[in-house]
């Protein structure tokens, strides 16, 4: 079974201050299984790994492997869609208090009816309270 990965654990594969054993299990397990995304995770990513740079926690050809990694890694990027506002993630990001980046995983991880893979307390309180599993 598929699942929807977040960026706050998906940056703890790349940076050595925060690896986990959880975190690199659940990367084993995208490898598998592979994972979704929604079409933020990209920059998401981009950008905390720049922000890990230029606080000298990460080498710049660190991070450039890092996203060579991510590239070669079976992640299905979920289209946002033709129109510009479906609403939905804004819905949720009120009723949980949430930006409107995580509850735009929380959103795919229901429309996909899958786990949502996060580090983040609050998003994964919205996932168990809308019946969504949380991993790892």
């Amino acid at each position: 079974m598929s699942f929807v990965v977040d960026a706050s654990i998906a940056v703890q594969w790349y940076l050595a201050d925060e690896q986990t054993s959880d975190a690199d299990a659940l990367l084993e397990r995208v490898r598998v299984e592979g994972a979704h995304v929604p079409a933020l995770f990209r920059w998401e990513m981009q950008n905390a790994l720049l922000l890990a740079e230029r606080a000298s926690r990460i080498e710049s050809d660190d991070l450039e492997q890092a996203l060579e990694s991510l590239r070669d890694l079976p992640i299905q990027i979920d289209s946002p869609g033709d129109r510009f506002f479906s609403g939905n993630e804004v819905q949720l990001a009120r009723i949980y208090s949430l930006s409107a980046y995580d509850a735009a995983y929380l959103s795919l991880a229901a429309s996909l009816r899958v786990p949502l893979a996060t580090i983040d307390g609050d998003l994964a309180y919205a996932a168990r309270d809308l019946g969504i599993s949380v991993l790892p």
